[in-house]
Protein backbone atom coordinates (compact mmCIF):
# COMPACT_ATOMS: atom_id res chain seq x y z
CA UNK A 1 0.00 0.00 0.00
CA UNK A 2 1.61 3.36 -1.00
CA UNK A 3 0.75 6.63 0.26
CA UNK A 4 0.46 10.03 -2.07
CA UNK A 5 0.86 13.77 -0.60
CA UNK A 6 -0.90 16.19 -2.29
CA UNK A 7 -0.24 19.61 -1.86
CA UNK A 8 -0.83 22.76 -3.43
CA UNK A 9 -1.12 26.34 -2.80
CA UNK A 10 -3.55 29.25 -2.95
CA UNK A 11 -2.07 32.66 -2.64
CA UNK A 12 -4.51 35.80 -3.23
CA UNK A 13 -2.60 38.25 -5.35
CA UNK A 14 -2.39 41.62 -4.13
CA UNK A 15 -5.34 44.09 -2.32
CA UNK A 16 -8.50 43.19 -3.57
CA UNK A 17 -11.45 45.46 -3.58
CA UNK A 18 -13.03 43.78 -0.58
CA UNK A 19 -9.52 44.45 1.91
CA UNK A 20 -9.23 48.33 0.23
CA UNK A 21 -12.98 48.40 1.36
CA UNK A 22 -12.08 47.58 4.95
CA UNK A 23 -8.79 49.82 4.74
CA UNK A 24 -11.07 52.49 3.38
CA UNK A 25 -13.06 51.59 6.89
CA UNK A 26 -10.54 51.42 9.43
CA UNK A 27 -8.59 54.91 8.20
CA UNK A 28 -11.63 56.49 8.70
CA UNK A 29 -12.58 55.16 11.90
CA UNK A 30 -8.87 56.12 13.47
CA UNK A 31 -9.99 59.41 11.80
CA UNK A 32 -12.86 60.19 13.59
CA UNK A 33 -11.58 58.67 16.84
CA UNK A 34 -8.43 60.43 16.61
CA UNK A 35 -9.89 63.50 16.13
CA UNK A 36 -12.81 63.14 19.15
CA UNK A 37 -9.91 61.62 21.46
CA UNK A 38 -7.39 64.94 20.91
CA UNK A 39 -10.48 67.28 22.21
CA UNK A 40 -11.39 65.23 24.91
CA UNK A 41 -7.74 65.24 26.07
CA UNK A 42 -7.10 68.97 25.23
CA UNK A 43 -10.26 69.85 26.87
CA UNK A 44 -9.05 67.98 30.24
CA UNK A 45 -5.82 69.06 30.05
CA UNK A 46 -6.95 72.33 29.64
CA UNK A 47 -9.01 72.14 32.97
CA UNK A 48 -6.01 70.74 34.98
CA UNK A 49 -4.28 74.17 34.76
CA UNK A 50 -7.11 75.59 36.49
CA UNK A 51 -8.00 72.81 38.60
CA UNK A 52 -5.51 70.84 39.60
CA UNK A 53 -6.59 67.59 39.59
CA UNK A 54 -4.23 64.57 39.05
CA UNK A 55 -6.65 61.85 38.38
CA UNK A 56 -7.93 64.35 35.76
CA UNK A 57 -4.32 65.13 34.56
CA UNK A 58 -3.66 61.47 34.39
CA UNK A 59 -6.81 60.77 32.37
CA UNK A 60 -6.21 63.40 30.00
CA UNK A 61 -2.55 61.93 30.05
CA UNK A 62 -4.38 58.83 28.78
CA UNK A 63 -6.54 60.71 26.32
CA UNK A 64 -3.50 61.83 24.73
CA UNK A 65 -1.40 58.73 24.26
CA UNK A 66 -4.38 57.27 22.93
CA UNK A 67 -4.66 59.81 19.83
CA UNK A 68 -1.13 58.67 19.34
CA UNK A 69 -1.11 55.24 19.13
CA UNK A 70 -4.63 55.35 16.62
CA UNK A 71 -1.91 57.21 14.72
CA UNK A 72 0.18 54.37 15.09
CA UNK A 73 -1.92 52.19 13.97
CA UNK A 74 -3.02 54.41 10.92
CA UNK A 75 0.52 54.04 10.17
CA UNK A 76 0.54 50.44 10.08
CA UNK A 77 -2.38 50.56 8.28
CA UNK A 78 -0.49 52.45 5.25
CA UNK A 79 2.16 50.19 5.73
CA UNK A 80 0.43 47.21 5.36
CA UNK A 81 -1.09 47.81 1.90
CA UNK A 82 2.34 47.91 0.23
CA UNK A 83 2.55 44.73 -1.89
CA UNK A 84 4.61 42.10 -1.62
CA UNK A 85 8.41 42.60 -2.93
CA UNK A 86 11.20 39.65 -3.52
CA UNK A 87 12.57 40.98 -0.33
CA UNK A 88 9.36 40.66 1.59
CA UNK A 89 7.65 38.01 -0.04
CA UNK A 90 4.90 37.36 2.14
CA UNK A 91 3.99 41.09 2.28
CA UNK A 92 3.70 43.90 4.89
CA UNK A 93 0.45 42.94 6.51
CA UNK A 94 2.45 42.34 9.55
CA UNK A 95 3.08 46.08 9.92
CA UNK A 96 -0.44 46.55 11.65
CA UNK A 97 0.74 43.78 14.23
CA UNK A 98 4.24 45.92 14.63
CA UNK A 99 1.49 49.02 15.44
CA UNK A 100 0.37 47.30 18.23
CA UNK A 101 4.14 47.34 19.79
CA UNK A 102 3.33 51.29 20.01
CA UNK A 103 0.22 51.57 21.51
CA UNK A 104 1.18 49.10 24.36
CA UNK A 105 3.98 51.66 24.91
CA UNK A 106 2.01 54.45 25.03
CA UNK A 107 -0.22 52.34 27.97
CA UNK A 108 2.77 51.76 30.44
CA UNK A 109 4.14 55.26 29.88
CA UNK A 110 0.90 56.80 30.72
CA UNK A 111 0.73 54.49 33.81
CA UNK A 112 4.01 55.49 34.76
CA UNK A 113 3.14 59.42 34.68
CA UNK A 114 -0.18 59.33 36.49
CA UNK A 115 1.01 56.83 39.08
CA UNK A 116 4.17 59.64 39.61
CA UNK A 117 1.82 62.75 39.74
CA UNK A 118 -0.84 61.39 42.07
CA UNK A 119 2.02 59.94 44.75
CA UNK A 120 3.30 63.33 44.33
CA UNK A 121 0.03 65.00 44.79
CA UNK A 122 -0.45 62.68 48.07
CA UNK A 123 2.35 63.99 49.75
CA UNK A 124 2.39 67.27 48.74
CA UNK A 125 -1.54 67.78 50.05
CA UNK A 126 -1.92 70.46 47.27
CA UNK A 127 -5.61 70.93 47.00
CA UNK A 128 -8.04 71.29 43.91
CA UNK A 129 -9.85 73.78 42.66
CA UNK A 130 -12.82 74.67 40.04
CA UNK A 131 -14.57 71.47 40.61
CA UNK A 132 -17.43 71.93 39.06
CA UNK A 133 -15.54 72.68 35.56
CA UNK A 134 -13.44 69.38 36.20
CA UNK A 135 -16.59 67.22 36.75
CA UNK A 136 -17.88 68.63 33.46
CA UNK A 137 -14.56 67.82 31.86
CA UNK A 138 -14.76 64.22 33.17
CA UNK A 139 -18.49 63.76 32.25
CA UNK A 140 -16.95 64.54 28.77
CA UNK A 141 -14.27 62.37 29.15
CA UNK A 142 -16.68 58.98 30.20
CA UNK A 143 -18.92 60.29 26.87
CA UNK A 144 -16.12 60.65 24.38
CA UNK A 145 -14.62 57.63 24.83
CA UNK A 146 -17.30 55.10 25.13
CA UNK A 147 -18.76 56.71 21.66
CA UNK A 148 -14.78 56.38 19.94
CA UNK A 149 -14.55 52.86 21.47
CA UNK A 150 -17.81 51.25 20.03
CA UNK A 151 -17.45 53.08 16.50
CA UNK A 152 -13.59 51.21 16.83
CA UNK A 153 -14.29 48.02 18.13
CA UNK A 154 -17.04 47.99 15.23
CA UNK A 155 -15.23 48.42 12.80
CA UNK A 156 -12.27 46.80 13.85
CA UNK A 157 -14.44 43.23 14.36
CA UNK A 158 -15.79 43.50 10.60
CA UNK A 159 -12.32 43.63 9.27
CA UNK A 160 -10.73 41.43 11.75
CA UNK A 161 -8.34 44.26 12.49
CA UNK A 162 -6.30 43.09 16.16
CA UNK A 163 -4.73 46.32 16.93
CA UNK A 164 -8.03 48.68 16.16
CA UNK A 165 -10.09 45.97 18.43
CA UNK A 166 -7.52 46.19 20.99
CA UNK A 167 -7.14 49.76 20.89
CA UNK A 168 -10.90 50.18 21.01
CA UNK A 169 -10.68 47.97 24.34
CA UNK A 170 -8.77 50.59 25.60
CA UNK A 171 -10.86 53.26 24.80
CA UNK A 172 -13.57 51.01 26.84
CA UNK A 173 -11.95 51.46 29.93
CA UNK A 174 -10.55 54.92 29.54
CA UNK A 175 -14.13 55.85 30.01
CA UNK A 176 -13.64 53.81 33.25
CA UNK A 177 -10.91 55.95 34.06
CA UNK A 178 -12.86 59.47 33.74
CA UNK A 179 -15.91 57.99 35.64
CA UNK A 180 -12.56 57.47 38.19
CA UNK A 181 -11.68 60.95 37.84
CA UNK A 182 -15.46 62.18 38.64
CA UNK A 183 -15.43 60.40 41.86
CA UNK A 184 -12.60 61.84 42.79
CA UNK A 185 -13.86 65.40 42.31
CA UNK A 186 -17.11 64.59 43.42
CA UNK A 187 -15.55 63.54 47.21
CA UNK A 188 -13.06 66.65 47.03
CA UNK A 189 -16.15 68.36 46.74
CA UNK A 190 -17.74 66.84 49.88
CA UNK A 191 -14.58 67.39 51.89
CA UNK A 192 -11.88 64.55 51.23
CA UNK A 193 -9.00 66.10 50.34
CA UNK A 194 -7.38 62.59 49.15
CA UNK A 195 -9.99 61.59 47.23
CA UNK A 196 -8.33 63.27 44.06
CA UNK A 197 -4.88 61.67 44.45
CA UNK A 198 -6.35 58.44 45.57
CA UNK A 199 -8.31 58.52 42.05
CA UNK A 200 -5.69 59.40 40.22
CA UNK A 201 -3.81 56.14 41.51
CA UNK A 202 -6.81 54.21 40.96
CA UNK A 203 -6.80 54.95 37.05
CA UNK A 204 -3.61 54.43 37.19
CA UNK A 205 -3.88 50.57 38.67
CA UNK A 206 -6.93 50.68 35.85
CA UNK A 207 -4.12 51.70 32.61
CA UNK A 208 -1.63 48.74 34.20
CA UNK A 209 -4.23 46.36 33.54
CA UNK A 210 -4.71 47.54 30.52
CA UNK A 211 -1.59 47.16 29.28
CA UNK A 212 -0.95 43.73 30.76
CA UNK A 213 -3.90 42.57 28.71
CA UNK A 214 -2.88 44.88 25.73
CA UNK A 215 0.47 43.70 25.86
CA UNK A 216 -0.34 39.67 25.89
CA UNK A 217 -2.81 39.94 22.96
CA UNK A 218 0.31 41.83 21.00
CA UNK A 219 2.22 39.16 21.65
CA UNK A 220 0.00 36.29 20.98
CA UNK A 221 -0.32 37.69 17.37
CA UNK A 222 3.75 38.87 16.77
CA UNK A 223 4.19 35.28 18.27
CA UNK A 224 1.74 33.14 15.45
CA UNK A 225 -0.85 32.23 17.81
CA UNK A 226 -2.89 29.60 16.58
CA UNK A 227 -6.74 30.76 15.91
CA UNK A 228 -8.40 27.97 18.10
CA UNK A 229 -11.77 29.94 16.49
CA UNK A 230 -11.04 29.54 12.56
CA UNK A 231 -8.95 26.39 12.78
CA UNK A 232 -12.41 25.11 14.24
CA UNK A 233 -14.32 26.40 10.97
CA UNK A 234 -11.81 24.81 8.34
CA UNK A 235 -11.89 21.79 10.31
CA UNK A 236 -15.78 21.83 10.01
CA UNK A 237 -15.35 23.00 5.89
CA UNK A 238 -12.75 20.57 5.19
CA UNK A 239 -14.39 17.37 6.75
CA UNK A 240 -17.89 18.43 5.34
CA UNK A 241 -16.52 17.49 1.18
CA UNK A 242 -16.97 14.27 0.16
CA UNK A 243 -13.62 12.28 -0.21
CA UNK A 244 -11.76 13.67 2.95
CA UNK A 245 -11.03 11.02 5.59
CA UNK A 246 -9.76 13.49 7.79
CA UNK A 247 -7.13 16.02 8.81
CA UNK A 248 -3.95 16.31 10.56
CA UNK A 249 -1.39 19.29 10.99
CA UNK A 250 -4.27 21.95 10.79
CA UNK A 251 -2.86 25.98 11.77
CA UNK A 252 -4.05 29.04 11.59
CA UNK A 253 -2.21 32.42 11.90
CA UNK A 254 -2.69 35.97 11.54
CA UNK A 255 -0.23 38.38 9.71
CA UNK A 256 -2.47 41.67 10.31
CA UNK A 257 -5.75 41.31 9.14
CA UNK A 258 -5.31 38.47 6.98
CA UNK A 259 -5.37 34.57 8.10
CA UNK A 260 -2.81 31.98 6.40
CA UNK A 261 -4.29 28.52 6.74
CA UNK A 262 -2.01 25.40 6.17
CA UNK A 263 -3.79 21.93 6.82
CA UNK A 264 -3.14 18.26 5.72
CA UNK A 265 -6.00 16.34 4.21
CA UNK A 266 -6.30 12.53 4.64
CA UNK A 267 -7.50 10.49 1.46
CA UNK A 268 -8.62 6.81 0.76
CA UNK A 269 -5.19 5.26 -0.46
CA UNK A 270 -6.87 3.81 -3.48
CA UNK A 271 -8.06 6.97 -4.58
CA UNK A 272 -6.02 8.03 -7.97
CA UNK A 273 -3.25 10.84 -7.44
CA UNK A 274 -5.24 12.99 -10.65
CA UNK A 275 -8.25 12.54 -8.10
CA UNK A 276 -6.54 13.54 -5.23
CA UNK A 277 -5.13 16.61 -6.72
CA UNK A 278 -8.79 17.44 -7.46
CA UNK A 279 -10.00 16.57 -3.97
CA UNK A 280 -6.68 19.37 -2.57
CA UNK A 281 -8.11 22.50 -5.02
CA UNK A 282 -11.66 21.61 -4.31
CA UNK A 283 -11.05 21.98 -0.54
CA UNK A 284 -8.52 24.94 -1.07
CA UNK A 285 -11.65 26.44 -3.49
CA UNK A 286 -14.45 25.71 -1.19
CA UNK A 287 -11.86 27.46 1.71
CA UNK A 288 -10.98 30.57 0.01
CA UNK A 289 -14.90 31.00 -0.68
CA UNK A 290 -15.85 30.79 2.95
CA UNK A 291 -12.69 31.97 4.39
CA UNK A 292 -12.57 35.80 2.43
CA UNK A 293 -9.76 36.82 4.92
CA UNK A 294 -7.29 34.20 4.13
CA UNK A 295 -4.48 35.19 2.24
CA UNK A 296 -3.29 31.63 1.77
CA UNK A 297 -4.46 28.59 1.65
CA UNK A 298 -2.12 25.57 2.13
Amino acid sequence: MTHTTEEAVIRLPGPDSRDATNRARAMRAIAVSSLGLLLTSTLELTVVIFSGSVALLADGLHNLGDVFTTVGVYFGFRTSRKLPTRRYPYGYGRAEDLAGILIVAAIWGSAVLAGIQSFEKLLSGRGTSHLTLGMVAAVIGIVGNQLVARYKLRVGRAIKSAPLIVDARHSRLDAIASLGALIGLIGVALGFRQADPLAGFAITVLIVHIGIDATRDVVARLMDVHDDEVAGEVASLARAIPGVGGLGDLRVRWLGRQAEVRLVIHVSPTMPITDAHELAHHVQERLRVELPDAREIM
